[in-house]
């Protein structure tokens, strides 16, 4: 197999994603044949050399699982929570692969998250360049501003920089539908903030070319194998 990046190969192990790998090396938490590796870019041969975080021996994972799962109002976008709150595990919490999830949805909003052990997936679904654009229908509370649609698909300065929706469909009278291509902290929400938008729900349906479709609140299905052909596709590997 030959030399690899450490940060492959946590990754393909399941552990975290690339650049989460990453914070662990710089953090001195991994370790190759006992010595401490501080320094991005490391290599190593997964055959030859015992790589370990946190002192536990990792494995390459042989197999990847990709997950499509309905997360439900109150969970946390996190594998495990200190304090015992409600997170993405509780749903998976019987499978025996080391998954973690594919970006994040705050505790407050509802919708498709994905659940992988594939590094590389994982690190190009969340790197800004590949800008995946996310839908989410929103219902909201009184009536749209006017000229909203106009506001929200020129732009919105936000303390963080410019934000904007590349679509805008109002649904109903209670929903809207957006997409996004961005994933700051907060983003549709303080977009709506900023508009005077009323937000009483906030549910993804789309993540890139995977749909939430009729998959039930707090359950979870395996993606089929065109869906991760287009998604391969537009992630370009």
């Amino acid at each position: 197999m030959g030399h690899m990046r450490l940060n492959k190969i946590i990754a393909d192990a399941g552990i975290t994603s690339r650049r989460g790998a990453d914070e662990l090396i710089g953090s001195g938490r991994v370790s190759v044949d006992g010595v401490t590796v501080r320094e991005l870019g490391s290599k190593c041969d997964p055959e030859k050399n015992q790589v370990k975080v946190d002192g536990e021996t990792i494995h390459r994972a042989m197999t990847k699982t990709y997950l499509a799962l309905h997360k439900p109002k109150g969970v946390l976008s996190t594998m495990f929570d200190p304090d015992g709150r409600p997170s993405l595990s509780d749903f998976v919490d019987f499978r025996t692969e080391r998954l973690f999830h594919v970006g994040r949805l705050d505790k407050d909003s509802e919708g498709l998250i994905l659940l992988t052990n594939d590094g590389d997936l994982t690190f190009r679904a969340t790197h800004p360049s590949f800008g995946l654009k996310k839908t989410y229908i929103i219902e909201f509370d009184g009536q749209l501003p006017l000229g909203v649609d106009k506001s929200l698909l020129s732009g919105i300065e936000l303390e963080d920089g410019m934000g904007r929706v590349s679509s805008f469909k109002e649904l109903s009278q209670r929903w809207i539908e957006v997409t996004i291509h961005e994933g700051r902290y907060h983003i549709i929400r303080r977009l709506m903030e900023a508009v005077g938008i009323d937000v009483l729900r906030l549910i993804r349906t789309r993540f890139g070319p995977i749909s939430l479709g009729d998959t039930p609140e707090g359950r979870w299905r395996d993606l089929n194998d065109g869906e991760l052909i287009k998604l391969r596709k537009v992630l370009q590997f």
